[in-house]
């Protein structure tokens, strides 16, 4: 997997706020979030020490940014699967899962900073915590629109969602840990999908 590259001319075409956060995304990729700090990331975008502060008041305000970041590219991702299966609310919400697991492998750094407790708390950051819920909502309106169409059973959307997004953010974890084989991984993928698809389907036993 190629490592990010930071271009050190970002800052003098004015993008110093981007620069940085790439800056700590190629640092995460080469190391962990624990070598991330303003200093460092200036020394890798080729600032000084002082500039960073312009954007970001620490460390963790930038981590943030990285984490936000991530996040509307997940929304992004999954949103693109919903678009491309007009129609097919389950088809829509098979692909947003496979969206997720391929969105966390190709981003690993963003996903270590967006999962890893490092970004504060929403009365901080409102915005990343919107972003965040943002792109939960993509899950949830494809079961709705599932439920809708009489594919998935009747049920708190947000509950099944939830259960959904922790199995796919198991597999990406167990991925990323290299507890799990490419071939492994992928065969993982389609089996936890269709249970998890079969499961939802099915109409809740008489007690």
């Amino acid at each position: 997997m190629a490592k990010p590259r930071v271009k050190k001319e970002s800052y003098h075409h004015g993008d110093l706020r981007q620069a940085l956060i790439e800056g700590a995304i190629a640092l995460i990729s080469e190391k962990d979030i624990g070598s991330v700090s303003l200093r460092e990331v200036a020394r890798q975008v080729g600032v000084s020490h002082a500039a960073p502060y312009r954007h970001f008041a620490d460390k963790e305000a930038m981590l943030a940014a990285v984490a936000e970041e991530g996040f509307r590219g997940l929304q992004d991702a999954m949103q693109a699967q919903v678009d491309a299966h007009p129609n097919q609310p389950l088809q829509q919400f098979n692909a947003t899962g496979q969206a997720y697991i391929d969105w966390g492998l190709e981003h690993p750094a963003h996903y270590q900073v967006m999962f890893g407790g490092t970004q504060g708390n929403p009365e901080t950051y409102p915005t990343l915590y919107k972003t965040a819920g943002q792109a939960f909502q993509v899950l949830v309106d494809a079961i709705v629109r599932s439920q809708v169409a009489g594919k998935i059973q009747p049920g708190d959307p947000k509950q099944m969602a939830n259960v959904a997004w922790a199995m796919v953010h198991g597999m990406v974890m167990l991925i990323l840990a290299g507890q799990l084989s490419p071939q492994q991984s992928a065969e993982l993928s389609e089996f936890g999908r269709r249970s998890l698809l079969y499961g939802l389907a099915q109409q809740p036993s008489p007690e």
